[in-house]
Parts: C-alpha cells; sequence; structure tokens
C-alpha cells in the first residue's frame, strides 16, 4: 500500500515536471505559420522558361519540413523527378500541360502540428492560329450597317482584339461609327461610307505575363452598292448578356452598339437606380469600376438617331468570393475546461466553413462537436492540442484561418504573480487583494490571516476567483495576509502585509456653472490626504478621462500645489458639455466630487431630412429637430445642391423665414429636371449650427422649358445655303428629358415662315440649302427650346445673311509709284457699296515681275476701306504688273486691269571716304570724297550725317547737298561719333563710320562699317543747306 501511495506521488511529480517542461518549452516552440503561400501560376505554352515556381514558407519552431500535394494527391519527391523541393517551394522542370496542369496545395509540418496552404492553380496559357480558310466577301448597300464575325482560334486566357483595314498596321479606330467588340472580336459599323471599302482581318492578341503573341484572320473584302441615302432608327447589334455576373471589387464593362442612319448615338441607364460615380462612360461601353452590391441591379442601352430608337435591357448580378469576419487565434487553454471557436466568413453565394486539424478534415466526435462554423471541445485532454484550420469555400475562391491550440496541465505557481509585498490600505476604506498564481487546471484557493482562515463576512469577501475583498478598514486589520492555491498537480502559497494609513478627503469640490461658446472657466477642487504618500489629482468628462497632451489647449491645471487639482478650461465648445468629475488619489485610495458645466452654443445638426410631394420647381421637406444646445432655435435654413455644382446654396422656401419650432417647409423656385440633395441648418442668438446629413439624392419632375436659346447668328457656309447658329442649352435649363431646338426662319420681307427640328441639347448650328438663296440674303430668325413636356418661349428674332459671294466687280483707276529702290505705294479706288454679294473685308494687292506669270505673283492684304497700299520688299530696277482685287469671307473678285511700275536703281554700296575735320572757334568742319554712282546705282543727290557727342546723348541729323558740312560744337568739347552715307532716289547707302578727337585732325575710319538700324523719330532744323534733327537713340 505504500509502494503504491510512493509510486503515485512520484509518478505525480514525473507529470508534473513533465507538463512544466512542456510549458516552458511553449513559450519558444510554435506550430507552422504560413508566411508565404503559392499563387494561381499561368504557364506559356513554348515559353523559354523551362520550370515553373510555386512558393510555400512557414515560421515555425522547431523548423518545418514540407510535403506538397497535387489535385488532393501527395507528390512523391524521387531524386531524377521532374518535381523538386527547394526549402519549401515546390519546382516542376520542364512543365508539361497534360501531365501538369491542376491544384497544389503545400502541407508544412513541425512537431506542433500540421497546417495545409491554399490551393493554386497551375494553368497553361496559349493563342492557336486563325483557320487557314478563305473568308467570304461581303457586299453592303452604302448607308446600311455591316458587322465582320472574328471567330477567334482556341485559347486561354481572354484576348484583346483589333481589325486591320487592308494592310498592317493600319488599324481601324473606335470612333462611334465603328465598335469592335473585346468579347466576341467582332468589328461593327453603324453606317457604312465609301471609304470603307477594303479588306478586313481581325488581329487578337494574348498578353500573359511580360509575353505578348498576336496572330491575324484572312481578310474578308468589303464591297458597297448603289448608296442609300435614306435614314432610318437605329438597331442594337452588340448586345451585352441578359444576366452578367460579376465579383465584387472587379470592373464590368457592358457592350452595346446599334446601326443606323444617321450614326446613333448611345445612351445608359440604370431602371432601378441613379447613376453611380464609379461609371466609365465612352458610348459603347459602360464601365463600373470596384464594382459593388449597390451597382446591382437592371441597365438599359438606348440607341437614338433623329429617326427613332431602340433599347435593350440585361441585369448585372453580384456576387463575392469568401472574406473573414471571424477568424480562430491561438489559444491556451487549461486541461478538463471547454473550448468554443468560431469561424464566420461572407460571400455570394453563402461560403461553406469546414474544420482541419493537422491538416486532416475533422468531423464531430466524443467531445468534439463540428457545426458549420463553430468547433466545440467539452473537457480539453492533451491530445487535443495541435493546429487547426477553418476553410470557407464557396465557387469563387477557398480562404482559410490557422490557429494553434495548446492544452495545458500546471501545478500552482506564484512565481511569475505573487501577492503584493507590501498593501497599503485606507482608514474606513477597501482594499483589494488578488491571488492569481498560473495553474491548470484552475486551483482551489483559500486565505489566511496570520493563522486565522478567513470567511466570508459582513466585512471579508473572497471571490471565485480568489480574490480578497475587505472593507471599512480599521487599525487592527493590519498584518500578514497568505494565498493557499491548490489542484490536482499540487499546491503553492503567496503572502503580503497589509498596512493602514489615513483616508483621502475633497475639501473644496467643484461647482457646477453655466457658460457660452468660446468662454473661459476654472473647476476649483482641493484635497486632503496621509502625508506619508503621494496626492494626485485626475479629471473625467463623463467618466472618459481627459488627457492634456491631446485637448489642443483647451484644457490646463490651475495650479502646481500638491492638495491644489484645479481644471481650467479655455475657448469652450459644445463637446465640452458635461459631468466633470475630479478624483483626488493616493496609491491606497480615492476620492471624487462632480459638477456639471453646461456648454450654450449655435444649435446641432437637425436629423432625418426626408423630401416628398416632389414636382418640377418645389418638393416638401421634413426634419427632425436636432439639440438646441441650452440656447432656443431661433429659425432654419434650407440650403441645396445639384450634380452640377458640389456648392451648397441657400434656397427660397415657404414660409420665407422657418420658424424654430417648425419642423416642416417648401423649397420653391427648382429648376425642373434637376438632381438635388438638401440640408437643414439651425440657427439661434449665438449662431447657425452644424447642417443635417444629406437627404436622399431626388429629381424634380420635368416640365417645358422656360428660357429660349442664346447666341442666335449665323452667316459664312458654302453658296445658296443658310448656316445657324446658337449657344446650345445648359442642363440647368433643358427641364426634361428628349431635348431639342425648334428653328423659324423667313428670308427678310416675305410673310411665311420655314421650320426645322434639331434634336439634341449638344447641338449648336444648322444648314438650309435651297438653290433659291441669293448670296448674302438677310434672313429673320428665332429659335425656341423644346422637350418631351413641350416647347418653350421664342427669342427675339434675329437677323443673319445667307452665304456670301465672291465680289463680282473689281477696283478700278489702279495707281503703282515706285518710292525706293524696294517700295512702292498703290492705290485705287473702291468698289461701289451696291456691288457687294457679302462684307467686304478689304482689298489684295497682288505683283509679279515683267516675264513671270501672275500666278506666281506675291500679295499683300488690306482690312477695311482703305484704298492705298505701301508695298515693300521688291528687288530694285525691276517692272512690276500690279492689280487689285476686293474680298470677303467667301473669296476674292475680279481682278483691276493690272497696271506698271519699275522701282529705281539701288543707292551707291560704297560709303564715303577719306573723312577729315577741323576745328575751328566752335565749329567743325567735317569732309569726305564724293561718292559718284555706277551705271547700276542710283544717282546721289545728298547725303546724311548722325552726330553724337556721347554714348548718352541723343543724335542729331544733318542732311547736306555736297561733301563737307560745318557743325557747331560747345566750347568744352572733346569727342564725338559720326556716321555718314549717300542718299538718293534709291534710297540711303551704307554709311562710314568716324570717332572725332578734338586734339586730332585726320579721319579715324571705323573699321567694322555697317548699316545702323533707322532711328525711331527726327526732328529737322533749317539751316542754310543743312537740316539738322534730333533723335531718341542711335545704336553706334
Amino acid at each position: 500500500m505504500g509502494s503504491a501511495a510512493g509510486f503515485v506521488r512520484t509518478s505525480l511529480a514525473a507529470i508534473t515536471l513533465l507538463v512544466w517542461c512542456q510549458a516552458q518549452s511553449s513559450t519558444r516552440n510554435y506550430g507552422p505559420v504560413f508566411e508565404e503561400q503559392p499563387a494561381h501560376t499561368l504557364f506559356p505554352e513554348g515559353s523559354a522558361e523551362e520550370k515553373v515556381t510555386l512558393a510555400c514558407r512557414a515560421r515555425a519552431s522547431p523548423p518545418a519540413t514540407y510535403r506538397w500535394k497535387m489535385n488532393g494527391t501527395e507528390i512523391k519527391m524521387e531524386p531524377d523527378s521532374r518535381y523538386q523541393l527547394v526549402a519549401g517551394d515546390l519546382v516542376i522542370s520542364n512543365p508539361v500541360k497534360a501531365k501538369d496542369a491542376g491544384s497544389y496545395q503545400c502541407v508544412a509540418s513541425n512537431s506542433r502540428g500540421t497546417v495545409v496552404s491554399r490551393e493554386a492553380s497551375l494553368r497553361f496559357g496559349f493563342l492557336q492560329e486563325f483557320s487557314a480558310e478563305e473568308r467570304d466577301p461581303v457586299k453592303i448597300t452604302e448607308g446600311w450597317g455591316v458587322m465582320f464575325a472574328c471567330s477567334p482560334p482556341p485559347h486561354y486566357p481572354g484576348l484583346s482584339y483589333r481589325w486591320l483595314l487592308n494592310e498592317f498596321p493600319n488599324f481601324i479606330p473606335a470612333d462611334g461609327r465603328r465598335f469592335v467588340s473585346q468579347t466576341t472580336g467582332n468589328l461593327y459599323i453603324a453606317k457604312t461610307e465609301a471609304s470603307d471599302l477594303g479588306n478586313y482581318s481581325c488581329f487578337a492578341t494574348s498578353h500573359i505575363d511580360f509575353i505578348t503573341k498576336s496572330v491575324f484572320s484572312k481578310f474578308s473584302r468589303l464591297s458597297l452598292a448603289a448608296e442609300d441615302a435614306r435614314q432610318h432608327a437605329p438597331s442594337i447589334k452588340a448586345r451585352f448578356p441578359a444576366d452578367t455576373y460579376a465579383l465584387a471589387g472587379q470592373m464590368v464593362t457592358l457592350e452595346c452598339f446599334a446601326f443606323g442612319n444617321p450614326v446613333p448615338r448611345i445612351k445608359w441607364r440604370k431602371l432601378d437606380g441613379s447613376q453611380s460615380s464609379k461609371w466609365i462612360g465612352s458610348e459603347p461601353l459602360l464601365q463600373i469600376q470596384d464594382v459593388g452590391f449597390e451597382d446591382e441591379g437592371t441597365y438599359e442601352c438606348e440607341a437614338e438617331n433623329i429617326k427613332g430608337r431602340d433599347t435593350y435591357q440585361g441585369r448585372i448580378i453580384i456576387q463575392a468570393q469568401p472574406e473573414w469576419l471571424e477568424v480562430i487565434t491561438d489559444t491556451e487553454a487549461d486541461i478538463g475546461s471547454d473550448l468554443r471557436w468560431s469561424c464566420v466568413a461572407a460571400g455570394k453565394p453563402r461560403p461553406a466553413v469546414r474544420w482541419l486539424r493537422d491538416g486532416q478534415l475533422l468531423t464531430s466526435q466524443n467531445r468534439i462537436e463540428v457545426s458549420g462554423g463553430e468547433l466545440r471541445f467539452s473537457k480539453l485532454v492533451l491530445e487535443d492540442s495541435g493546429m487547426y484550420q477553418c476553410v470557407a469555400e464557396n465557387k469563387h475562391g477557398t480562404v482559410y484561418a490557422s490557429a494553434e491550440l495548446t492544452v495545458q496541465a500546471l501545478a500552482p505557481d506564484f512565481r511569475l504573480n505573487p501577492v503584493k509585498r507590501l498593501i497599503p490600505a485606507a482608514r474606513s476604506g477597501k482594499v483589494i487583494i488578488p491571488c492569481q498564481p498560473r495553474a491548470a487546471p484552475k486551483a482551489t484557493i483559500l486565505w489566511t490571516k496570520g493563522t486565522e482562515l478567513l470567511v466570508n463576512s459582513s466585512r471579508v469577501t473572497i471571490t471565485t476567483d480568489g480574490t480578497l475583498i475587505l472593507q471599512n478598514i480599521s487599525k487592527s486589520d493590519e498584518g500578514k495576509y497568505t494565498c493557499f492555491a491548490e489542484n490536482f498537480m499540487g499546491k503553492a502559497n503567496s503572502t503580503g502585509i497589509l498596512s493602514v494609513r489615513d483616508a483621502t478627503k475633497i475639501t473644496l469640490a467643484p461647482s457646477s456653472a453655466d457658460i457660452n461658446v468660446g468662454e473661459n472657466l476654472t473647476l476649483q477642487c482641493h484635497a486632503s490626504h496621509d502625508p506619508t504618500m503621494d496626492l494626485t489629482f485626475t479629471w473625467s468628462l463623463d467618466d472618459f478621462p481627459i488627457d492634456f497632451d491631446k485637448s489642443e489647449g483647451h484644457y490646463r491645471r490651475a495650479s502646481v500645489k500638491e492638495a491644489i487639482g484645479d481644471l481650467s478650461i479655455f475657448n469652450t465648445q459644445l463637446k465640452h458639455s458635461g459631468r466633470y468629475t475630479c478624483t483626488a488619489q493616493t496609491v491606497v485610495d480615492s476620492a471624487s466630487e462632480s459638477a456639471t458645466l453646461t456648454v450654450r452654443g449655435p444649435p446641432g445638426p437637425p436629423g432625418g431630412v426626408v423630401v416628398r410631394d416632389i414636382s418640377d420647381s418645389t418638393v416638401q421637406l421634413s426634419w427632425s429637430r436636432g439639440f438646441d444646445n441650452h440656447s432656443p432655435i431661433a429659425r432654419y435654413i434650407v440650403e441645396a445642391r445639384t450634380l452640377l455644382s458640389s456648392n451648397w446654396k441657400q434656397m427660397r422656401t415657404n414660409p420665407v423665414n422657418i420658424e424654430g419650432n417648425a419642423e416642416t417647409a417648401q423649397v420653391v423656385n427648382l429648376i425642373p429636371w434637376m438632381d438635388y440633395e438638401f440640408r437643414v441648418l439651425a440657427s439661434n442668438i449665438l449662431g447657425v449650427g452644424e447642417p443635417s446629413l444629406p437627404s436622399s439624392k431626388i429629381r424634380t419632375k420635368e416640365a417645358a422649358p422656360t428660357v429660349a436659346p442664346s447666341g442666335l447668328s449665323g452667316g459664312g457656309g458654302a453658296p445658296n445655303e443658310l448656316i445657324i447658329n446658337w449657344t446650345p442649352t445648359l442642363r440647368d435649363y433643358q427641364n426634361g428629358d428628349g431635348f431639342g431646338y425648334l428653328l423659324s426662319f423667313r428670308k427678310k420681307g416675305t410673310e411665311g415662315w420655314l421650320t426645322a427640328r434639331v434634336p439634341h441639347a449638344e447641338s449648336l448650328h444648322y444648314v438650309y440649302r435651297n438653290e433659291s438663296i441669293g448670296p448674302y440674303t438677310p434672313f429673320e430668325v428665332k429659335i425656341k427650346a423644346y422637350n418631351r413636356k413641350g416647347e418653350g418661349p421664342e427669342s427675339l428674332t434675329a437677323i443673319v445673311y445667307s452665304a456670301e459671294e465672291e465680289p463680282k466687280v473689281a477696283p478700278f483707276r489702279v495707281i503703282a509709284k515706285a518710292v525706293l529702290s524696294s517700295e512702292m505705294d498703290v492705290s485705287w479706288e473702291p468698289i461701289e457699296q451696291g456691288d457687294m454679294t457679302g462684307v467686304l473685308l478689304g482689298y489684295e494687292i497682288r505683283y509679279w515681275k515683267d516675264g513671270d506669270k501672275e500666278e506666281a505673283a506675291d500679295r499683300v492684304r488690306t482690312a477695311g476701306l482703305v484704298t492705298s497700299a505701301h508695298v515693300t520688299g521688291l528687288h530694285p530696277n525691276t517692272k512690276y504688273h500690279v492689280s487689285v482685287r476686293a474680298y470677303n469671307r467667301a473669296g476674292t473678285g475680279p481682278p483691276s486691269p493690272s497696271t506698271n511700275v519699275t522701282t529705281t536703281k539701288p543707292p551707291p554700296k560704297r560709303p564715303p571716304g577719306n573723312i577729315s575735320w577741323t576745328f575751328s572757334g566752335s565749329t567743325v568742319n567735317i569732309k569726305w570724297d564724293p561718292v559718284v554712282a555706277k551705271a547700276d546705282e542710283s544717282a546721289v543727290t545728298g547725303y546724311k550725317m548722325l552726330y553724337r557727342q556721347d554714348s548718352h546723348s541723343a543724335p542729331t541729323l544733318f542732311l547736306a547737298n555736297k561733301n563737307q558740312l560745318d557743325i557747331p560744337v560747345p566750347e568744352d568739347f572733346t569727342h564725338a561719333f559720326v556716321q555718314i552715307r549717300v542718299t538718293g532716289p534709291g534710297g540711303d547707302g551704307i554709311p562710314a563710320e568716324v570717332h572725332i578727337l578734338r586734339n586730332s585732325g585726320t579721319s579715324m575710319m571705323v573699321e567694322d562699317s555697317v548699316t545702323r538700324p533707322v532711328p525711331h523719330a527726327v526732328t529737322i532744323t533749317t539751316h542754310s543747306l543743312v537740316l539738322a534733327a534730333l533723335i531718341r537713340y542711335l545704336e553706334l
């Protein structure tokens, strides 16, 4: 019997040691946790890559070992196999579709357990060639629509499509008249034109990683029969599916394209909801980014032209991959206890949840119950420890969540959490002494004071978790308190000493107050306490501690004295209203007092704005009253915004002033057929409060237009045309769908009006053609708008002229006169006003050299009614023919009879030379050699001299008819700069430059003699035969 008891004690000690060792090692060892899992892989057939790598890496202690499964069957890793394990990665050499395509899973294991990765598919991408068969030619009547089928070859994954016309790379653009479906690859032409003749080939491209492959089909020839100019209504040919399934978060693309003449316009709408900001519009396509469940519904494509409309409808159905809402986490549980784990996943269809333990399917058995997303354990045993996974799966995907369960068995141990050695407590107060040994299963707790066993009484409470609570403490309660803990694994105890101190008391409590927003306030709080302990003050607002560092300067301590804890509040806001509690605290006890602060301010936001009774220009709003923030609400303000502007604007209401006790009002003067959001603001004597949340979006009802289009004008165009222009009406003034324009026009002076209907709000001109329309004929024109509800008011009548014709008569008495060697003046008599067939814009001078054809003539145009022109850039000593024509917006009229003019010879090229000067009193005499003109140069009639005292003074111009000149100089004259050049009928020659010094009587020619800019302005005075002019500036 004794030996049996000893054996039990020895076994218990061994188990205790084993479990303790396991518990200690658990802080270091843990099961596998995936850091990298295999991903879906697409391998291009024929790729230069010779292997595929599926990644797998798990964090584990001890390190994990790895296995792989393909389609649920474990892969055998043999030395010469194409499958190799590199760390945790699976490397497949020379992958082959027939053998290697499938689903792969990584299995990671260590001594703590096993986990399996998510499944990853290996697929093979390919694109075969188009069929080599010739494609049938297509013949269609010009003006009708046509479709070319792509019929792409076998491929994976999807392709992008373009079409070639005649040759590569002449790709057909998507321009509204032509459309390439990215679903089928088919090419649609809404209305064929002569330019569409040719050969067509479908060009398909596959994109796999960084590899791009393209193939194109045999050409199919399009020929056109005689044009059918008749217009016809749209017919939708490219349709999106009746049901389009999409995953949340992806982009959805719907295609819609129609044949018709004129080319139809495509519009999109959601029948059971409004347009989303996520829509990306380009007419044949509707793309919705980041699609969500709110985008589910019925969508309509409408094709419209002036002959009619066609519609098609289909649904978008949103589904979703599984996504975790609640997952399991690593758990330590006591042996013998119960455990409930839960995994919750969202998805559409609803995901099914299954459980794995160490990689194997877990089902209900004995103490374990599996029920969907719940796993329950009854009376845990050590063998329940391991790696667990919950798996949520629907047809769109699978997600895994992993956690490790560690079942513990431990004797009580106080080493990590002993009873506090010194336990201070306040007189007449309460003390709580926890007893929290580490133990599994939970230990039984007993308390003693000295040798006295404590039991529950009026002053002593031992809670179910072993905590000791002593109340109404007195000096006699001081002493040693010991906690004893015991379970089937063993026992332990821990002791602390209780010391009784004086209680803390509030001696000056805070007082309640009532203030306005923005004012300052101090709440007082003083306390007394045991002098052997430190005293601290804390404040809370409605039981939430105040963090002074995060109060943005609103809260500050009012005193640094230990016994004073006053709180100062600066620039109070509405959020500072509430119950403030001051707590004076030592390590053994605390005392608290509270006061209420009321902050008055502008009202809070009204709630629940509801829109009803919607008409074309009014709605009825109702709302619920918000907080008045301790000051009565005086009135309400209604604001609105439209989809055209993000700015909120105050609206007119009925009544005009909404009293503070009202909770409904009518909004008036709204724009018909406009999307609105409304919000309400309340005000009182302290200001206007925060706005309510916006109401739901509504659209006012339609009404006939109330504003006539503006900007009525016109003119121009081809002969026999009347072009009428206007400014397109903004969305604000359209008032309804089916918007367009009604034009009325008649020749001025006639009785009957012609009318024309122009659909589409974007239209901005109309062209009326009639052989009877004469050039530049005035028409009276009016315009009004219409929509589905009726017609609007007419505009004022405007006068618009029909297209002009070129002038029919020519100017006369043309005179051309040579001015210089490269310039001439031309004048003429204007055409008569009665001869005009348009608005005279000016005259065009044409001039050409003798011997040249008139077609090669140079041209100069004047503007307005001027009857002369100065022509430059001519060749010297050259005979020119000159004619003049009138012109308007339609073109130039007939030429005048040509006249002749011969430009003069050019001036001599040689500048004056051998320049010398002599000073005599207050003058300087400057001489130079005369310049003699050559046979091909114009005669010299005189000389020009520019004289400048220094680089800062204005130059003076002197004219001379001989080769010397006397120039007056001041007494303090030291030097000057001079330019001398010849002048004559051919103009001015090249200047010679000299620098005159008083102490030098010889010429100082500047070597780099060049032509200088002509001065801007000249003032000339007469002195004998010499003229002097002062000009602003000359660059020397």
